[in-house]
C-alpha cells in the first residue's frame, strides 16, 4: 500500500440534465477523519452517501466538502387555481347576460385576474431529480480519486524525506555506539579516575559504599540499552514505511520513542562526541515527527 499526505485539494464539474454542479475538495492534517460539508439547499440528503464515500477512502484529515449546483435552464410553468376559477365561473353565471358579455371569457382576460394562475419555476419529478442526484455522487466519487492520487503523490514525497531521516537516526546512533568513549578501555579510565577523587575526597569511606559509587558510574558510562533500542525503533519504522497505508500514528509513537532514547543518551553521556551527536540526533528526530504529522 502507498503513503498518503492529509493534504489535498480536488475540483471535479459536470452536469446532468438542466443542472450544472460542481465539488470542491480541501483536505489538511488532522487526528481522525472530521468531514465537513457545504451543500446547497434542497440537496441535504446527499450527506449520508458524503460521508460514506468518503469513509471508504479516507482514514485520517480534516476534510471539507463544498457542492455548488445551478440550473442552466429555467422552465416555467402555468399552474391554474381551479377553485379560484369556479368561483369566478360561478360568478358569471350568476350575474348572467343582462349584466356581463355572455362571450367566452378570453385567456388575456382570465390572465388578469389575480390569483388565478400562478407563473412559477418548473418542478422535476422524482425520476429525474435521481438521477441527477446519481450525477452528482459519481462526479463526488471521481473528485475523491483526484484528491487521494494528490495525497498519494504528496506521500511519496514525504516517504522519500522519511527514509533519508531514518537513516541520519540510524547513522547517529551507530556514531555514538562507535564512540571511542564507549569502549571498555576508555570506561575503565574514567571510573579510575572518578574512584582516586572519591578516594581523595573522601574519608572512611566503606568498602560497601565504594562499591555501589562504581556500579552507578559505570551503570550512568553504558549506552547499550539506548542504542538497541534506538536500531529496533529503526528497523520498525522502515518496516512501517515499506508496508504502507494509514501509518501516520505508529510513526509518531515512534517518532516519542525516538526522542525518549535521545534525551536519555544526552543525560547519561559523559564525551562531548556523543552529546554532540546526542544533540543532532534530537534535531532529526523533532524534524522527522513533524513531517509524520503530514501523513494519513
Amino acid at each position: 500500500m502507498t503513503l498518503q499526505s492529509m493534504t489535498g485539494f480536488a475540483r471535479v464539474e459536470g452536469s446532468s440534465g438542466r443542472y450544472r454542479w460542481a465539488w470542491e475538495l480541501r483536505s489538511v492534517n488532522g487526528k481522525g477523519l472530521d468531514l465537513r460539508s457545504r451543500l446547497p439547499q434542497g440537496h441535504e440528503a446527499l450527506e449520508t452517501d458524503i460521508r460514506r464515500l468518503a469513509g471508504e477512502r479516507l482514514t485520517r484529515g480534516n476534510l471539507q466538502i463544498g457542492l455548488s449546483v445551478t440550473v442552466s435552464e429555467n422552465r416555467v410553468e402555468a399552474v391554474l387555481n381551479r377553485d379560484a376559477l369556479a368561483a369566478v365561473l360561478a360568478l358569471r353565471d350568476e350575474l348572467g347576460p343582462d349584466v356581463l358579455d355572455p362571450a367566452p371569457l378570453r385567456l388575456d382576460t382570465l390572465l388578469s385576474i389575480r390569483g388565478l394562475v400562478d407563473m412559477r419555476e418548473a418542478t422535476d419529478d422524482a425520476e429525474a431529480i435521481a438521477a441527477r442526484d446519481t450525477d452528482i455522487l459519481d462526479g463526488l466519487e471521481r473528485a475523491i480519486t483526484a484528491l487521494t492520487d494528490m495525497r498519494t503523490t504528496e506521500g511519496a514525497a514525504l516517504r522519500r524525506i522519511l527514509e533519508e531521516q531514518i537513516e541520519r537516526i540510524e547513522d547517529l546512533a551507530l556514531q555514538i555506539e562507535a564512540d571511542p568513549s564507549r569502549s571498555p578501555e576508555e570506561i575503565a579510565r574514567r571510573l579510575e579516575v572518578q574512584l582516586a577523587t572519591l578516594m581523595d575526597t573522601t574519608n572512611g569511606l566503606d568498602r560497601d559504599r565504594l562499591h555501589q559509587e562504581i556500579a552507578m558510574i559505570a551503570t550512568k558510562a553504558d549506552l547499550r540499552e539506548e542504542i538497541d533500542r534506538l536500531k529496533a525503533h529503526v528497523t520498525a519504522a522502515r518496516e512501517l514505511l515499506s508496508v504502507g497505508g494509514p501509518v501516520g500514528r505508529k510513526l509518531d509513537f515512534l517518532a516519542q520513542e525516538f526522542n525518549r532514547e535521545s534525551n536519555t543518551i544526552c543525560s547519561k553521556s559523559n564525551a562531548v562526541a556523543v552529546t554532540a551527536a546526542g544533540i543532532e540526533l534530537k534535531v532529526v528526530i523533532d524534524q522527522f515527527r513533524e513531517q509524520v504529522q503530514n501523513l494519513e
